[in-house]
């Protein structure tokens, strides 16, 4: 199996090990001024030792004015390439390849981030930045080519096996091939060669200054989805172009930033989805292609290459949930994959909501490798963890790993706590695969699991533990409401779980995140659904491009969506509502059903916490979030037990 996936290949003079490619992924490593530090040297050198064949780094500047992220890395001037130069080594020294993508965010970027104002092909805001550029000249344009040029000899200078050109996702070059952004009148626009004209330069530039035989991969959106943007016939079109220019592979995505959820799919996103672009663009030129978007596994990436769809398979957030994937897929280790669930909450949401570098909700190690670090105990110590949620399992695992002797309790007949439900709405069906995983490596590890058994004070203190980690999760809140006790009144972990009969009208009483997708899971078993939420938007606490889709399949599914929307009373056959002062009877509906949010289980912990062995509290028991925060902290008390 996998012989394609593990078979040698070439793109240009570069000579690869595998099919299994690393595509460029904004993480906001470096330091502002474009130099590498130690963070992002660590962070790519853990793909290198997993096998993976080709590193596509994430992208640099081409100029101070050309970046779209704080912390990106640069190769603007010279002083960079010496930093920069420590990359390819550590790539090397593990028989990896490595090549630097090089681009302009042109429109997609502001002056927040430059301290300039962003320039285009047209004066023309992008609909996400909302920030007018400022339309290039001919001569801006001629230097911003030889810019491309110099960035690619520095490129090479650094020790990369070649560069990779931003050409997609609606940065500057993308801008200058479409119609979508580019209505200038002159040389540069208009017709397809004249749109290419920018492109043809820059490839000439390149080729110029770093050689002919220096390899050269253009990343391209294969379809921009946007009214007026390019569509996979006019992309097989430029691929034509783009062989005839000299390049050495074409790496086909899709998306611009109005469409930004097709550059990041989320869970929803059917998996491989945009393969077929790819396909339509082998057809029509002889270089290698690469494929990217939402491949995760690797039987999936054989059946593709088998499948002759592409030459090689990039993939993006499965590098980050496991670095050693191709290693594992190698070595016959299936089980030992983790795998990426498409939540975009550690790669997404950190950097564009909360301005953090990324990093990985599965795998807290990403961007970490530096600092978390699983070595042996000092001293073996005796760990009881409460809670086999995903928070309890996490650091069972690690301290397991570490060489400790480790207890798990769990009260319910299974492991997943909350999250486990999490998998039962639409497109969310992969989370299983995390918890499996965690089964997989708590067995490896030789803890000790106790299910069913709902742990006191008094059998903590038998048990004459050194280290107690509490993850005893949450509990759903309950609300004084008038009615709230009526039968027909239930909890959203309830219905998720099946346990209990829903009608074919529903009222859900709570639009967070769980109130939401339940709301979802509710619509696709074909219940009338309405969703009452106190404020003024519902599902505000899921992340972006899930939130996008989850609210398409609402719409769809003719969800009623009341927002600053108070519920007052819950009447046998439907709800009071407040809107606006007013009172409001809703319904009819069958069932009520109550994710008005959950309240820490820390009772356990409060009544332990003086004793002189170590307790700690984390995940939802010490304060109710999400994922993200539950598994890193599990993951982080299970390292700091020495």
């Amino acid at each position: 199996m996998f012989e394609h996936l593990l078979s040698r290949s070439r793109i240009g003079n570069i000579e690869l090990a595998n099919r299994f490619v690393v595509p460029a992924m904004v993480m906001n490593y470096c330091n502002t001024d474009g130099t590498p530090n130690e963070r992002y040297f660590s962070y790519y050198e853990a793909k290198a030792k997993g096998g993976w064949g080709l590193i596509i780094t994430e992208d640099f500047a081409i100029e101070p004015a050309a970046k779209g992220y704080t912390n990106i890395p640069g190769l603007w001037n010279d002083d960079q390439i010496e930093p920069h130069s420590e990359l390819p080594k550590r790539i090397h020294r593990h028989g990896g390849k490595v090549v630097a993508q090089i681009y302009h965010a042109g429109r997609q970027t502001n002056h927040l981030i430059t301290g300039e104002r962003p320039v285009a092909p047209s004066p023309i805001p992008c609909p996400v930045k909302q920030e007018i550029p400022s339309e290039l000249t001919i001569a801006e344009i001629e230097d911003l080519i030889e810019k491309f040029g110099d960035c690619a000899r520095r490129v090479k200078a650094a020790g990369f096996d070649g560069v990779e050109i931003h050409g997609a996702h609606g940065y500057l070059i993308a801008e200058f091939l479409s119609l979508y952004a580019n209505k200038r009148c002159d040389e540069f626009g208009g017709s397809l060669l004249n749109r290419f004209r920018f492109v043809k330069e820059i490839i000439s530039n390149i080729k110029a200054k770093a050689g002919n035989d220096f390899p050269i991969i253009f990343r391209i959106s294969g379809d921009e989805f946007v009214p007026g943007g390019r569509t996979i016939e006019e992309t097989k079109a430029v691929a034509m172009l783009l062989e005839e220019a000299g390049v050495d592979a074409i790496h086909v995505s899709v998306g611009v930033y109005a469409s930004r959820h097709k550059i990041a799919p989320p869970a929803r996103t059917a998996s491989a989805w945009a393969v077929d672009f790819a396909a339509e663009v082998k057809k029509v030129v002889s270089l290698p292609v690469i494929t990217v978007g939402r491949i995760t596994d690797p039987f999936l990436a054989e059946a593709i290459l088998v499948s002759k769809k592409a030459d090689f398979i990039a993939m993006g957030r499965a590098a980050l949930a496991d670095p050693e994937l191709p290693n594992k897929t190698a070595a016959g280790k299936y089980d030992e994959i983790l795998f990426c669930v498409g939540c975009l909450q550690g790669c997404g949401d950190k950097i564009r909501r909360h301005g953090e570098p990324g990093g990985c909700m599965l795998n807290p190690l990403t961007g970490n490798e530096i600092e978390y670090k699983i070595l042996p105990a000092k001293e073996k110590r005796k760990v009881l963890i409460i809670g086999g949620g995903v928070a309890g399992m996490e650091a069972a695992i690690v301290a397991a790993e570490k060489g400790h002797e480790v207890s798990l309790f769990e009260k319910e007949k299974e492991l997943g706590g909350a999250y486990l439900l999490a998998a039962f709405p639409p497109g969310k069906g992969e989370i299983c695969t995390f918890i499996n995983w965690q089964k997989n490596q708590l067995e490896k590890f030789g803890v000790q699991l106790f299910l069913n058994t709902e742990v006191t004070d008094d059998m903590v203190l038998r048990e004459k533990p050194d280290v107690v980690i509490v993850a005893a999760g949450s509990i759903p809140i309950t609300p004084d409401i008038p009615g709230v006790e009526k039968g027909h009144v239930v909890g959203a972990y309830d219905v998720l779980s099946g346990d209990v009969k829903v009608g074919d009208s529903v009222i859900v009483l709570g639009g967070g995140l769980v109130g939401s997708e339940t709301a979802n899971h509710l619509a696709f078993l074909e219940k009338k659904v309405t969703i009452i939420e106190m404020t003024s938007e519902i599902a505000m606490d899921e992340e972006f491009n899930t939130r996008r889709l989850l609210m398409k399949d609402l719409k769809d599914r003719e969800v009623k969506i009341l927002v600053n929307a108070k519920a007052s009373e819950i009447l046998d056959d439907g709800v009071m509502v407040s809107i606006d002062g007013k009172d409001v009877q809703v319904g009819p509906a069958d069932t009520v059903v109550i994710a008005l949010g959950s309240s820490p289980v820390n009772a356990l912990y409060e009544k332990l916490k003086e004793n002189p062995f170590r307790i700690v509290n984390i995940g939802d028991s010490l304060e109710v979030r999400n994922a993200l925060n539950a598994i890193e902290e599990g993951y982080r008390a299970g390292l700091e037990i020495e």
